[in-house]
């Protein structure tokens, strides 16, 4: 087994992870039960990733890590849009 397909499958699940949230915030309008320390945690993890990828030049992980800081950055846009 190739680990370029293993990277690539973790890559796919994780760059689309946060997606079905923010739909279901865009559907709900609501960010009630949406924690925004995990967000803003989970958002700088992976952009150390992606620094971290850019640095050892690693296309996987800095693909995978761009689109899921721009999914974060999405929903903590929504987040700051929809709070009470």
């Amino acid at each position: 087994m190739q680990w370029e397909l293993i990277g690539s499958g973790a890559a796919l699940l994780t760059m689309f992870g946060f997606v079905p949230q923010i739909i279901k915030i865009q559907k709900t309008k609501s960010v009630e039960d949406v924690s925004l320390h995990m967000l803003l945690q989970f958002a700088l993890g992976i952009f150390l990733w992606l620094l971290y990828g850019i640095h050892i030049r690693d296309s996987i992980l800095i693909i995978a890590n761009a689109a899921s800081f721009f999914s974060l950055v999405v929903a903590i846009g929504l987040f700051f849009k929809y709070r009470i």
